[in-house]
């Protein structure tokens, strides 16, 4: 989600229940059998995508805009290369209209509403209007996957004690939450999601858990994980994203990024935690070293890994975040560091937030065109 009422953006607390220490019981090792069932025994991702968020925007200049969005999907399937869109982000409207227009353009669709800090009905009716949305494209022959949602426990109020998202998340990092109690709740608007999901879509649903999260993947036709570990080795993550096929069913990696910063992989989904929000205008903190050859190291060697374990599909996060300014002229003011975006916003004014933009791409876009169009020439 990249506005709640706080206008704090998605990515300013990813996977926050990892760096929390707030996980369910951990999945077991998947046994050979059930690896090569879940992946079909392929070499190669199925699907290859971005993350394209559709938020209302923090400021009027980065206000969604549909012409820019156009833009920007043609921008996706023919010089990135990748054939899927995660279109998420709240907003009925804005949802379904970008996934209409991805779907337009022929590329796969993996649609995931996420509206956060409003009424639990509210929740359900926004998953229900956007599925309803998905089987329409699948039924006029575009290829949709359905998605009801994003950890639950940082978007959906009840689960974890706080009326907003920085208030659960400074409950989990406080440590003052009743684990058990959290996952009862959990589970149960999981479930309730599922059941939305199903009666209005008919092909392959799908939820994004945080890496640790405990899910009944029963429910679900793909596992989807928000993935943001960073090993020396690529045997440990195969060794640790092995855990999520022993459901037998396939999995997508529903984002997975890094920020642009040296030490960012380490860093994992606290990396936008370099930024002190509270200051006017936000502010680098300490003097972390820009380093965009880093960001896309991280992302190819993921893929590699992904693609070696022939994975359903793969989304990298993100395509562009508006509200994350890249400044030449000041260090301290520039945000774009603390994002996991793989386009950099530059305004025509720096600093104004009513000023207008646009993005350039980061050293990451081209890493992964290259390799996107490689496999589109082979």
């Amino acid at each position: 989600m990249e506005n709640t009422k706080n206008g704090i953006s998605r990515a300013r607390f990813l996977a926050g229940a990892v760096a929390a220490g707030v996980a369910g019981a951990a999945m077991l090792p998947a046994t050979g059998a059930q690896a090569t069932e879940a992946t079909g025994g392929r070499r190669g991702l199925r699907h290859r995508g971005v993350v394209y968020t559709v938020g209302a925007g923090e400021t009027p200049g980065t206000a969604f805009s549909t012409a820019r969005m156009r833009r920007d999907i043609r921008v996706i399937r023919d010089d990135l290369h990748a054939d899927t869109v995660d279109v998420t982000g709240d907003g009925v409207e804005r949802l379904n209209t970008t996934a209409t227009e991805a779907a337009e353009a022929g590329l796969r669709v993996w649609l995931q509403p996420t509206l956060g800090d409003a009424p639990e009905r509210d929740i359900l009716d926004h998953i229900a209007e956007t599925g309803r949305h998905a089987e329409r494209l699948r039924r006029q022959g575009a290829g949709v996957d359905f998605s009801v949602g994003c950890e639950f426990w940082l978007f959906v109020p009840g689960i974890v004690p706080g009326e907003t998202v920085l208030d659960r998340i400074e409950n989990l990092l406080n440590g003052t939450v009743d684990y058990a109690r959290m996952q009862r709740r959990l589970d149960a608007f999981i479930a309730k999601a599922a059941a939305v999901g199903r009666s209005v879509f008919r092909g392959r649903l799908s939820y994004a858990a945080a890496q640790d999260d405990k899910v009944d993947w029963n429910l679900f036709d793909v596992v989807g994980i928000d993935y943001y570990s960073s090993h020396p080795d690529r045997a440990d993550y195969v060794r640790e994203l092995k855990r999520y096929l022993r459901w037998g069913k396939p999995l997508a990696i529903t984002e997975f990024g890094t920020c642009t910063f040296v030490g960012a992989p380490e860093a994992g989904g606290m990396g936008w935690n370099i930024v002190d929000h509270y200051k006017t205008p936000p502010e680098i903190k300490g003097n972390p070293v820009r380093s965009e050859r880093t960001q896309a190291d991280y992302l190819v060697e993921l893929l590699d890994v992904f693609e070696s374990m022939g994975l359903y599909a793969a989304m990298v996060f993100e395509f562009v975040t508006a509200d994350s300014e890249h400044r030449v002229d000041d260090p301290r003011y520039d945000i774009d560091m603390a994002s996991y975006a793989i386009t950099k916003p530059i305004k025509d004014r720096p600093g104004d937030p009513e000023s207008d933009w646009h993005w350039e791409r980061k050293e990451a876009f081209r890493a992964i065109a290259r390799r996107w169009g490689c496999r589109d020439r082979s």
